[in-house]
């Protein structure tokens, strides 16, 4: 008689690995801030498409096919910061449904190229938009539905199966691995299913737990507008139906460089390559277990990995450009300090402005060149950005057709002034200023002022000796 064969040790389909990710304790980053409390992080790296959104992927689309809304053969569309449209895309690809993406232009190039490795159509569109613009991100997505046949958008921010998941899986994971020893849960808020489900069941089954969100400056949750900040795939500009305030008991203020350095070094001191979104959780984290007890036991959850952020936080030269990192010697910070206060650092115009509008601004303020950005209101993105103009060149088009003063900003303007960071050597701005007659420096992805080459020579005069 034929010995009978063990089974293979294999899950039936990728989609049956999701969930039942690991813990891991920070003990580096944890012991050089002085931190007493037992800090873990909940990995859903470890998924899949390498995020926690493979959890709500799978369960919107379950849900979509239970209740009759997504048919075989059918287009799955939807607006991503590229995470949920990585689950998403896998689940396509199992059950052979069709994918559109919409994602906006402050994302990386790895999370577009990695929906398209799927399979996926993308289309990214402009974030110096605003909401109601055909071009924007939401407005996008829904002609899209309009015009596809047989679409079907998920909708994250309303779907009631995100923060379900999360409470039907993430939450008692957690409580099954810290042995219901969790005190504290820091996430960060995007949708607001993950800390909405994990807060809900974690606080049935104990009310004292304390639900942390991470937020970045900027971002509706802490009490911004929605803008500017640079980190993706959390923060908000509204607030979506899948998030449930009540369950929150803080809300802490993530700065994008305090996210992206605090990546980084967990990455280099725990090996733990993640995102700047992780990095804003664990730097929330930081903060919340300075303050605990040797028995408390504080977990953060790591949404995503940093490999789909290579090309930025993991950049030296994008973190100089954007003005995360400092150079050794003199630097273009010091040559704006040097500047003085004698004019406004940085004057702002929208594209909508008749020309004439800009020429009194520039007589107020007594500046040579404006910038032209979506929105006056500071601090601003580097993307916000849309043009410039500049005095002479203003003066020519005035002296040649008068009419033109009357003609909206837009039509005339020049295109955006090279930007530098403020910690990037002076050497680095003579360089710029060789081709264009001034530029404009970012500190944290901000625009914050403007170099010309008459203020670089006011600042190296100085500095040299008499």
């Amino acid at each position: 008689m034929a010995e009978a064969l063990l089974p293979i040790d294999a899950a039936d389909s990728i989609l049956d690995l999701v969930g039942h990710t690991p813990l891991a304790r920070l003990p580096r980053v944890s012991g050089a801030e002085g931190v007493r409390c037992t800090l873990v992080a909940k990995l859903e790296t470890t998924n899949p498409g390498g995020s926690v959104k493979d959890r709500v992927a799978v369960a919107m689309i379950d849900a979509a096919e239970r209740d009759g809304l997504l048919k075989p053969g059918g287009t799955i569309v939807e607006p991503t910061s590229g995470n949920t449209g990585s689950g998403l895309a896998i689940v396509a690809a199992q059950r052979g449904y069709r994918c559109i993406f919409v994602m906006s232009d402050k994302m990386s190039d790895e999370k577009v190229a990695l929906l398209r490795a799927y399979g996926a159509e993308v289309v990214v569109c402009p974030t110096a938009v605003p909401p109601e613009d055909p071009r924007s991100y939401y407005s996008t997505a829904e002609r899209l539905v309009r015009e596809t046949p047989g679409a079907f958008r998920p909708d994250q921010y309303s779907n009631a199966a995100n923060p379900l998941a999360h409470e039907r899986t993430t939450g008692p994971e957690i409580w099954e691995q810290t042995r219901g020893r969790v005190t504290h849960f820091v996430a960060g808020v995007g949708t607001g299913g993950t800390i909405t489900g994990v807060g809900r069941f974690l606080k049935a089954q104990n009310p004292k737990v304390q639900i942390v969100g991470a937020d970045p400056s900027g971002s509706v949750y802490s009490g911004g507008t929605g803008r500017p900040y640079l980190t993706e795939g959390i923060g908000e500009d509204f607030w979506p139906t899948t998030f449930d305030p009540s369950i929150v008991d803080r809300v802490i203020e993530v700065s994008d460089a305090d996210a992206f350095l605090t990546a980084r070094r967990v990455t280099r001191d725990e090996g733990l390559l993640i995102g700047g979104s992780g990095g804003t959780a664990v730097h929330a984290a930081l903060t919340v277990a300075r303050g605990c007890d040797p028995d408390d036991v504080v977990v953060v959850l790591i949404p995503d990995s940093g490999r789909g952020y290579l090309s930025k936080i993991y950049t030296d030269d994008w973190m100089y450009h954007m003005g995360f990192l400092r150079a050794g010697g003199p630097v273009a910070g010091d040559v704006l300090t040097a500047k003085g206060h004698a004019m406004p650092e940085l004057v702002l115009i929208t594209p909508d402005r008749p020309v004439r509008d800009a020429i009194t601004l520039m007589h107020e303020t007594g500046v040579s060149q404006l910038v032209v950005s979506v929105t006056t209101e500071l601090p601003l993105a580097a993307k916000e950005v849309t043009g410039t103009l500049r005095e002479l060149e203003l003066m020519d088009l005035a002296f040649r057709d008068p009419a033109v003063l009357d003609h909206p900003i837009d039509e005339i303007m020049a295109p955006p002034m090279p930007m530098i960071g403020i910690g990037e050597a002076v050497a680095r701005v003579v360089e710029c200023l060789d081709a264009v007659p001034s530029v404009l420096v970012l500190d944290g992805g901000h625009p914050i002022g403007v170099l010309t080459r008459s203020d670089v020579l006011g600042f190296l005069a100085a500095r040299s000796p008499a």
